[in-house]
């Protein structure tokens, strides 16, 4: 992850002229939500598919922890894991300063908003790894629903209101990651990823009371 970062930032962001910073530490996020989305399935396609397919996860289904508690600790164990090499990048902006200037603000939202978009994918990825318990195929129903919210906004442009709105508004990327780019926080775009994290955490949780009955 750092190393194509780190690719695409010389190559993109500091290789393309004279640019403001701004325009440089947006692009930066923008480059970055990719392989954060990516990582973020990556680190969570085993989290219970390993389980099953090493059968160990019987011990968890006989231990006193609830569905909750494993979902909810796994998914901190990878988020935990994403959030530390997402903030290792922070070298890469702040070269900005060797020529410019760097607002504090924009980093922080910025970053903000890659943790927000990290945790909706490692949701999404947790949740396709309670329905298999091979790892690619994991990664694979993951990658598809990730997929699937991210051209949301793509179908939106082929239909009309009111459904269109309901589809942008739906869409994992758009409109509700373009402001962290840009150093903007919005409330609603905060609630969006938050909720997304909580949807895919409660149907992982779901999806593991389902089995213990099988």
């Amino acid at each position: 992850m750092l190393v194509v970062d780190g690719l695409l930032f010389n190559g993109l962001a500091l290789g393309s002229g004279k640019q403001l910073s701004a325009e440089v530490l947006r692009q930066f996020f923008y480059f970055s939500s990719g392989t954060t989305m990516i990582t973020g399935i990556l680190l969570s396609m085993r989290l219970i598919a390993e389980e099953r397919g090493s059968g160990t996860i019987v011990l968890l289904r006989t231990s006193p922890l609830s569905s909750g508690e494993i979902v909810v600790g796994k998914f901190l164990s990878a988020l935990g894991f994403l959030a530390f090499i997402t903030l290792c990048s922070i070298y890469m902006p702040l070269l900005v300063m060797v020529h410019g200037k760097v607002s504090p603000g924009h980093l922080a939202a910025g970053y903000g908003g890659l943790l927000l978009l990290g945790a909706a994918s490692i949701a999404i990825g947790t949740f396709a790894s309670t329905l298999s318990r091979v790892q690619v195929v994991s990664a694979i129903l993951g990658a598809a629903i990730l997929v699937g919210l991210l051209v949301l906004w793509f179908v939106a442009r082929r239909t009309e209101p009111p459904v269109s709105s309901i589809l942008v508004a739906l869409a994992l990327y758009s409109t509700h990651f373009e402001p962290f780019m840009k150093g903007v926080v919005h409330l609603k775009d905060v609630v969006y990823y938050l909720s997304i994290t909580y949807f895919f955490l409660l149907l992982s949780m779901r999806s593991l009371d389902a089995q213990r009955w099988d």
